[in-house]
């Protein structure tokens, strides 16, 4: 009901969302995202076989983030690798759609498109672009 506090409508399984009525703002950050915020250096870039381009301050971030993501801890244990699965394979549509965009050197083409999202991310959107500054 409208009329109750926020904390008496709080816990229900996950299903509401109390922290945008609160007033709070949505951040989807990874920790390799939070490391950098607080002024850890990125690192150079390589990508793992099997999990795709990173940092060194990402892949110290992902067992991090996998330990403390809430699916981790979902049971039954069935229930958690169907949900697991149909993010890997979410992951991998959203990616088919990027694929024809690559052109040239393909290493480098990702190297420098994971680079940038990832400084555009670490930013919140506020990249300084340096383009131009001659004129």
């Amino acid at each position: 009901r409208a009329g109750r506090p926020v904390e008496d409508r709080a816990g229900v399984g996950g299903l509401l969302d109390v922290a945008t009525e609160v007033g709070l703002e949505k951040h989807d950050e990874s920790v390799g995202q939070t490391l950098s915020v607080w002024g850890l250096p990125a690192g150079p870039y390589f990508v793992i076989p099997f999990m795709g381009p990173s940092t060194v301050t990402d892949a110290l971030g992902r067992p991090i983030g996998s330990r403390i993501d809430p699916l981790r801890y979902y049971h039954p244990v069935d229930h958690r690798n169907v949900m697991l699965g149909v993010r890997l394979i979410d992951l991998r549509a959203g990616l088919l759609r990027t694929e024809s965009l690559i052109t040239g050197d393909e290493y480098l083409f990702v190297r420098d498109a994971y680079l940038q999202r990832r400084e555009f991310l670490v930013n919140d959107g506020e990249v300084y672009d340096s383009f131009g500054d001659d004129f």
